[in-house]
């Protein structure tokens, strides 16, 4: 498996995350998983931004015990601390930690209208830069790194008009 080490946004706003993949694996694959993992990422940041001041008078209160508790996970799991402790993440366990906490957030009245302000931006057009290039979607991943399969690299992944050409 190759490692790959995930960065996106600039200055103090840069998120980041860890990446398990084959060196077979082709760029057009990698790429969108990668940055619907960025999406969900930058959706629970903005959940927990929202969500954290209406929560405060909560804090204590046994009927919100199981909200606070999904919020808590889904906030640790899609944190940059993953990436200091080598942990890579999954697209479908941090999708599957998002909707417990739809689930917990519908359940109370108040904080449907916030989750449905919050909604996840769609698929968007980022590029997966590598050593100051756009990787092709086209190519395979080995075709940049070769075929060691215990490589850990850096990626970052870039608006279409930030990416060198």
């Amino acid at each position: 498996m190759v490692r790959i080490h995930v960065r996106h946004g600039d200055g103090s706003d840069q998120k980041e995350f860890l990446y398990d993949c084959s060196t077979t694996s082709p760029i057009e694959q990698i790429a969108p998983e990668i940055s619907r993992i960025s999406n969900l990422q930058s959706r629970i940041d903005r959940l927990v931004f929202e969500l954290e001041p209406h929560l405060e008078p909560l804090h204590g209160d046994a009927k919100a015990v199981s909200l606070l508790r999904a919020l808590s996970e889904v906030k640790s799991y899609a944190s940059k601390d993953q990436v200091v402790h080598n942990r890579p993440l999954s697209y479908h366990v941090l999708r599957n930690h998002v909707q417990a906490l739809e689930r917990e957030l519908n359940s109370v009245p108040q904080f449907q209208k916030l989750l449905a302000d919050v909604e996840s931006s769609g698929e968007d057009l980022r590029q997966v830069c590598w050593a100051g290039k756009v990787l092709d979607r086209s190519k395979r991943l080995c075709d940049y790194i070769g075929a060691n399969e215990k490589t850990k690299i850096v990626i970052k992944l870039q608006s279409t008009e930030s990416c060198p050409v």
